[in-house]
C-alpha cells in the first residue's frame, strides 16, 4: 500500500515541477520571482525591528509589505493562467484561479488587521515603553520598498480589482482633498483623479501616521501614540481591502456584475427587436475571470425564421461584451389540440344511435369518416386551436338543442344484410327493389311515412331527415320501399332538428 502513495506524492511533485517550469520560461516572472525573494528579506528585517522598537504601529505598517508578498503571488498566478489553456475538465479555462487568489489575499490582511486591532485594545490598558531608534528608519524603507513593487511590477488582477470595485471611505474623504489641489496645480489631475490608486493612498497614509507618532513621542513621550496610530492604520487597511474581497467574492458566486447591468439590458432590448425573434428567456451572465464576462440564453423565434441567421445576428450584438457565450435557438412550437376521436366508439356511447351502431357490416365505415373535433368535456369544439371551456356558451352554430347536439350515425347501404333492426314490428323483409315511378315517387325517402302500390302489396318507407335530400342508409322491406338510403336518430325530436353530416 505505500508504493502507490510515494507515486502520488512523486507526481503531484512532478507536476507542480513541471508548472514551475513554464511558469519560469516567461522573463517577466523572473522580476516577479526577485521581489519576491527581496520583500522576504525586507519583511524579516522590518519585523526584527517590530520587536526592538516594541512598536505595534510599525507592525500594523510591516503587514503591508505582507500583503506586496501576496500580491507578488497573484501576479505569478495570473503568469500562469494566460499560459494555460481550456481542458475538458475546466473548460472555462483558469481564470477562476486569479479572482480567488485576489479574495484570498484581501480576506487575509484583513484578518491580520483585526489581530492588530485585538492587540491595540489590550496595548490601552497597559502601555509599554516604545523605542524611536528605529522607527523612522523602518518607516521609510517599508514605504520605499513598497512603492517600489507597487509601481515596478504590473499586476493585473489587483489593478482590475482597483477599477472594477467600489471606494472606500479613505478615498472618498481624500477625493475632496484631491479636487481642490488639482484646481490650484492641474498637472496631479492624471494621478489624484477621479480617485487615487488605493495602494498607493495606504502606504503614504500609513507612513504619514508612523511620521506622527515618531514627533509626539520624541518630544512629548506619548507612548499612547503608537497604540492609536495601529488603530488607524488597522482601520484604514480593512477599510480598503474590504471592497476588493466584496467584489472578488461576488465573482466567485458567479453574480451579475453591477456595472455592466445597463450594457447587457440595452443589448438584450436591441436582440429582442431583430427579425425573426419573438423572445428572450432565461438569460444569465456572469464574471468567470476579471474582465472575462459569460452567458447564455434561449432565443425563441418564429417558425418561418431562419435559425442560423438569427443566431449570427444575436452573436454579433452581444459577443463584444460577453467573450464566452451560449446561445440556444428554438423555433414557436405552438400546435392546435385536435383531440380525434373514433366514430364508432362517439356513436356507442350515444343512447339514440347505441342500437344501429352494432349492427353487422357498419363499424367498418367509421374508419373512412374524418375525425371528430371534440372537447376535453365531450362537447363539440369549433375548428380553432384554443380549446374550449366547460363553462364556456356553445359557439354560434350550435345550438343547444337535442336535435343539434346528438350525433348523427352514418350507416351505409351494403346490400342484403342479416341484421334486421325492426324485427320487432312484426315486418316481413324482402330483397324485392322498388320499381315504377309510382313507387318512387310516393315513397319518398325523408318524408315521414309513405304509401305506394306494388302488385298487391305495399311500400312502407321509414325516414327521418330533410325531405328529397340524399341519405347514407336504406332498409328495403316485403311490403317495398325506397332505392333511396335513409337516415336514423332520434324518433321522437322534430325533423327541422336534424341535419346530415357532410365531410
Amino acid at each position: 500500500m505505500a508504493l502507490p502513495r510515494v507515486k502520488t506524492h512523486r507526481s503531484i511533485f512532478g507536476k507542480l515541477l513541471q508548472e514551475l517550469r513554464l511558469v519560469s520560461s516567461d522573463r517577466r516572472s523572473w522580476r516577479i520571482l526577485l521581489f519576491g525573494v527581496l520583500n522576504l528579506l525586507c519583511t524579516g528585517c522590518l519585523l526584527m525591528w517590530c520587536s526592538s522598537t516594541n512598536s505595534m504601529a510599525l507592525t500594523a505598517y510591516t503587514y503591508l509589505t505582507i500583503f506586496d508578498l501576496f500580491s507578488l503571488i497573484t501576479c505569478l498566478i495570473s503568469s500562469w493562467v494566460t499560459m494555460k489553456k481550456p481542458s475538458q475538465v475546466y473548460s472555462f479555462g483558469f481564470e477562476r484561479l486569479e479572482v480567488l487568489a485576489v479574495f484570498a489575499s484581501t480576506v487575509l490582511v484583513q484578518l491580520g488587521a483585526l489581530f492588530i486591532l485585538k492587540e491595540s485594545v489590550e496595548r490601552f490598558m497597559e502601555q509599554p515603553e516604545v523605542h524611536t531608534g528605529r522607527l523612522l528608519v523602518g518607516t521609510f524603507v517599508a514605504l520605499f520598498f513598497n512603492l517600489l513593487t507597487l509601481l515596478s511590477v504590473r499586476n493585473k488582477p489587483f489593478a482590475y480589482v482597483s477599477e472594477a470595485a467600489s471606494s472606500s471611505w479613505l478615498q472618498e474623504h481624500v477625493a475632496d482633498l484631491s479636487r481642490s489641489l488639482c484646481g490650484i496645480v492641474p498637472g496631479l489631475s492624471s494621478v489624484l483623479l477621479p480617485r487615487m490608486n488605493p495602494f498607493v493612498l495606504i502606504n503614504m497614509a500609513g507612513a504619514l501616521s508612523l511620521c506622527i507618532t515618531y514627533m509626539l513621542i520624541e518630544i512629548n513621550n506619548f507612548n499612547a501614540v503608537d497604540t492609536a496610530s495601529a488603530v488607524a492604520i488597522a482601520l484604514m487597511t480593512f477599510g480598503t481591502m474590504y471592497p476588493m474581497s466584496v467584489y472578488s467574492g461576488k465573482v466567485l458566486l458567479q453574480t451579475t456584475p453591477s456595472h455592466i447591468i445597463g450594457q447587457l439590458d440595452k443589448l438584450l432590448r436591441e436582440v429582442s427587436t431583430l427579425d425573426g425573434v419573438l423572445e428572450v428567456r432565461n438569460e444569465h451572465f456572469w464574471t468567470v475571470g476579471f474582465g472575462c464576462l459569460a452567458g447564455s440564453a434561449h432565443v425563441r423565434i418564429r417558425r418561418d425564421a431562419n435559425e442560423q441567421l438569427v443566431l449570427a445576428h444575436v452573436t454579433n450584438r452581444l459577443l463584444p461584451l460577453v467573450s464566452t457565450l451560449t446561445v440556444q435557438i428554438f423555433k414557436d412550437d405552438w400546435s392546435r389540440p385536435l383531440l380525434t376521436g373514433a366514430l364508432s366508439s362517439s356513436s356507442s356511447s350515444s343512447p339514440t344511435a347505441s342500437p344501429l351502431g352494432a349492427a353487422d357490416g357498419y363499424a367498418a365505415l367509421a374508419s373512412s369518416l374524418p375525425p371528430l373535433l371534440l372537447s376535453p368535456g365531450g362537447e363539440f369544439d369549433p375548428l380553432t386551436s384554443t380549446p374550449s371551456k366547460p363553462t364556456s356558451p356553445p359557439p354560434e352554430f350550435s345550438f343547444d338543442t337535442p336535435g343539434r347536439n346528438v350525433q348523427p350515425m352514418v350507416l351505409a347501404a351494403l346490400g342484403h344484410h342479416t341484421h334486421r333492426p325492426y324485427g320487432g314490428l312484426g315486418l316481413s323483409y324482402g330483397s324485392t327493389p322498388y320499381t315504377g315511378m309510382l313507387n318512387q315517387g310516393l315513397a319518398r325517402p325523408g318524408g315521414g311515412m309513405g304509401l305506394g302500390t306494388q302488385g298487391l302489396g305495399v311500400g312502407l318507407g321509414l325516414g327521418v331527415g330533410s325531405a328529397g335530400g340524399p341519405s347514407s342508409q336504406s332498409y328495403r322491406t316485403a311490403f317495398g320501399g325506397s332505392t333511396a338510403p335513409l337516415r336514423f336518430g332520434n324518433p321522437l325530436a322534430s325533423q327541422s332538428q336534424y341535419r346530415q353530416y357532410q365531410p
